[in-house]
């Protein structure tokens, strides 16, 4: 019964792809969406894992949980996506225990991302731990320990340079733009797709580009009109797709399908365009990049730019490093003293039936004393003073004997 949680930590594992090892076709094939990942918690539970959530995007597809097996993780996430587990395995990173901790950390403090310091990943993490606890599965462990991870990065953007500046893909798409597109002003440039990647690119299209001559297409039209009212630009409804590519110079694509949304018949034919494509999977159909006048950008193609402002963040890795490890021990600290809970918890409970056992009363009371309404305040007041001993000295049986000799012996005073 005591050791119940001493495991806990050789039990969570991160297994993943990301840009490091794999490009975005390949994690495409590996990318999940809403309806993927529901699936998965489900298959999860029926698989007796309490605690599991997967962050899929741009740059990564990873799946945390608590299991003896990774096999199991890696199964659940395979069987939801185009790729197979057999590939995935090839190109995965399988992290167990402090190291799986320490690559979560990393990962939301912006440290693992391909743009270093990109602090979307935040709010991915967030959506993806999110959607699991109302699945029903996030559990005390994978609450505190992404509470801590979502504090640490927090602490690292207040407390560091490491997001200073404005790097990120979005920001690079528009940087790309800026390099290598002579008087934007005058280019008539399509926006598809209006979430958190469209909306911020969206944003420094307008900011660093000085353009309004923009309009913004989504599935869901009213999130289009929301935002180009807020910007003074235009929409489209979604049905006017084809025709507003074929009228496109600048087509950015930041949608979140399963299928391309550009198709090569959308392009045959027509004036020569820039595409950038920073959708996982790909939502730009790939017969498309034959095409003459053509010119496709993706996202890795987009982290590759390294500018003063990365060389200034790696100089703040060391800062960021030491804020995780601190946050990094605050959670090794909590889950140690998670041991003490069950023999803490079976104290209070002897103690309560000590306070209303006929022989304590009649020794320690009056042997008349009718039996006593039981004083919750006191038993916590030992019970406390046990835990603190029972931290300091790493220590149980001895404590257990103390907390009731100091009970018994404050109710004789």
């Amino acid at each position: 019964m005591f050791n119940s949680h001493t495991q806990e930590i050789s039990r969570f594992w991160v297994a993943g792809i990301n840009y490091k090892k794999t490009d975005a076709a390949v994690r495409g094939q590996f990318a999940i969406n809403e309806e993927q990942y529901s699936r998965v918690l489900q298959l999860a539970k029926l698989a007796g894992l309490q605690e599991v959530f997967v962050l899929s995007t741009c740059n990564r597809t990873e799946i945390y949980g608590l299991t003896p097996d990774v096999s199991v993780l890696v199964d659940l996430l395979c069987t939801e996506t185009q790729g197979e587990a057999e590939t995935f395995r090839k190109l995965a990173y399988l992290k167990q225990g402090n190291a799986a901790i320490s690559h979560l950390f990393d990962v939301g403090a912006g440290l693992d991302s391909q743009i270093l310091g990109d602090y979307e990943i935040v709010g991915q993490i967030k959506n993806a731990v999110k959607f699991s606890r109302e699945q029903g599965c996030i559990g005390s462990f994978l609450e505190r320990l992404v509470n801590g991870v979502l504090q640490a990065s927090k602490n690292v953007k207040n407390q560091t340079s490491l997001s200073g500046g404005t790097v990120s893909v979005s920001f690079a798409a528009v940087q790309y733009i800026r390099e290598n597109v002579s008087c934007v002003a005058s280019k008539k440039i399509l926006l598809i797709g209006v979430g958190k990647i469209g909306r911020n690119t969206c944003k420094n299209l307008v900011d660093y580009l000085g353009t309004t001559n923009i309009t913004l297409i989504n599935r869901t039209t009213g999130k289009a009109i929301e935002l180009a009212n807020e910007l003074g630009i235009h929409y489209a409804p979604y049905t006017e797709l084809s025709s507003n590519i074929r009228s496109a110079d600048i087509i950015l694509v930041a949608t979140n399908s399963a299928e391309p949304v550009v198709l090569r018949s959308d392009l045959e034919g027509f004036e020569p365009k820039l595409i950038i494509d920073l959708s996982i999977p790909y939502n730009v159909e790939q017969s498309a990049w034959d095409l003459p006048g053509i010119r496709l950008v993706n996202v890795d193609e987009l982290s590759k730019l390294k500018d003063e402002t990365l060389q200034k963040r790696e100089a703040e890795v060391p800062h960021a490093k030491s804020i995780i490890r601190e946050h990094m021990d605050e959670f090794f600290e909590w889950h140690d003293h998670r041991k003490h809970v069950p023999v803490l918890k079976a104290v209070k409970l002897k103690l309560q039936e000590i306070h209303l056992d006929p022989i304590y009363i009649s020794s320690v009371l009056c042997s008349d004393a009718a039996a006593p309404a039981v004083d919750p305040e006191r038993i916590q007041k030992v019970i406390n003073g046990m835990a603190i001993k029972m931290r300091s000295h790493n220590t149980r049986g001895c404590h257990y004997i103390q907390a009731i000799n100091e009970f018994v012996g404050a109710t004789a005073n």
